[in-house]
């Protein structure tokens, strides 16, 4: 058995090192991002040719998994070289997508790995590129004033994460897009336009959205980043928005998506009845919803607005669940039991009888916009991530899911 590894260099001595005492002979060892450094002195590094004849020496590449090291090119090279593929890494939906199998675990021991090298390769879990029959859509909306709707949409993403395979968080915002800026990741790529775009001429796939996405470090969340200019809303019409939701659907379990505050249709304000409409993405969004997350400032101008708008939102979403979190909370506003005169207020004027309560907590959402990561990996045990865990057990994940995460 000839192999080539390319892992990361803490771990790549430890691994030719086991892997020799196996007898799996180690003809290349090399960086992750550069697996093919034997062909260069044979044949030009950049031709298909040069990289087969690299690997034509192997039997297997065991390789760290990420989307920056297996790609679709280094596939069809293996493919064509008859050298069998084995990643190591957590990306099982990665795998699926590319056609290789399931990944070893990174630190799996260089005995087991050598098995596994020796046996029969096994087979990424499932096909991304077939509909899930589990795949949702969760809409987080707020009303204008900036109530945390889209620090609540990225706490949702990743704590969903936790507990299920398979996490998008897209930025729908036609009006004041932030999920980029708030996360530290680059705007100028393609993101959730580039994906409408496509999805409109019907280009759009599982393969296409893993492309266009960015991964949000290790939280197991892929972003779909908003538009960079608000000035370019009329790419994410209804049409496109609708479309490009309903693949993802198809890409993970669950997809997050944040959209601006604004409701109102346009149409007996402007002459050309076709042409776009500012809000369209928002509305899109929330008819194609599975359930909507409507957060509220838990303050009397934020209660106040919410109520005004909860009946616009349930026009738009008809049967749709909504679930009702009270951001902020804090007695200053509004002072003794706050949290009962939110929630008499809401049930009285509003009907809305169940409300999940977030404290306000200015130093853990300091820290995450400080190093542009979410609370979730700042502030771990913090009151809102706390919060958060407890909303998406109850209202999102199935209940034995939720039972599993706070087993353990």
């Amino acid at each position: 058995m000839r192999a080539i590894l390319a892992v990361s260099e803490g771990r790549r001595s430890t691994l030719a090192d086991g892997l020799a005492t196996e007898g799996v002979q180690i003809i290349a060892a090399v960086a992750p991002t550069d697996p093919l450094h034997a062909a260069e002195d044979r044949l030009p590094p950049d031709e298909t040719a040069a990289l087969a004849a690299g690997l034509a020496e192997a039997d297997v590449l065991v390789i760290d998994l990420d989307r920056t090291t297996v790609t679709e090119h280094l596939v069809s090279v293996c493919d064509r070289a008859g050298v069998r593929i084995v990643p190591l890494g957590t990306d099982v939906r990665l795998s699926a997508i590319l056609g290789i199998e399931a990944p070893c675990a990174h630190d799996i021991e260089p005995w087991l790995l050598a098995e596994s090298l020796s046996g029969t390769p096994g087979v990424a879990a499932e096909d991304p590129g077939q509909p899930r029959s589990g795949g949702r859509t969760v809409v987080v909306w707020g009303p204008a004033g900036a109530p945390g709707r889209s620090t609540v949409a990225v706490e949702i993403a990743v704590e969903i994460a936790r507990g299920a395979a398979g996490v998008a968080l897209v930025d729908a915002d036609s009006h004041a897009p932030s999920l980029a800026l708030t996360l530290g990741l680059p705007d100028e790529g393609p993101g959730f336009a580039a994906a409408c775009r496509q999805a409109e001429v019907g280009g759009l796939d599982a393969r296409e959205l893993t492309r266009i996405s960015i991964p949000l470090g290790r939280t197991g969340v892929d972003v779909l980043t908003g538009i960079n200019r608000p000035s370019r809303w009329p790419e994410l019409s209804e049409t496109r928005v609708g479309a490009a939701l309903e693949v993802c659907r198809s890409w993970v379990g669950h997809t997050v998506v944040d959209v601006a505050a604004s409701l109102e249709r346009d149409e007996e304000i402007v002459s050309d009845l076709d042409g776009p409409r500012r809000n369209a993405a928002t509305l899109a969004a929330l008819a194609s919803a599975d359930l909507v997350v409507a957060v509220t400032a838990a303050d009397p101008v934020g209660v106040s607005r919410f109520l005004r708008q909860m009946p616009e939102v349930r026009g738009v979403v008809g049967d749709t669940p909504i679930a009702v979190v009270a951001n902020r909370l804090r007695p200053g506003a509004l002072g003794l039991d706050a949290r009962g005169q939110v929630r008499r207020t809401l049930e009285r004027f509003g009907g809305v009888r169940d409300v999940w309560f977030v404290p306000q907590d200015p130093r853990s959402a300091d820290a995450a916009l400080l190093s542009a990561r979410s609370i979730a990996e700042t502030a771990p045990r913090s009151p809102f991530t706390h919060a958060i865990r407890r909303f998406v057990g109850e209202a999102i994940l199935p209940p034995d899911v939720a039972h599993g995460r706070r087993a353990a």
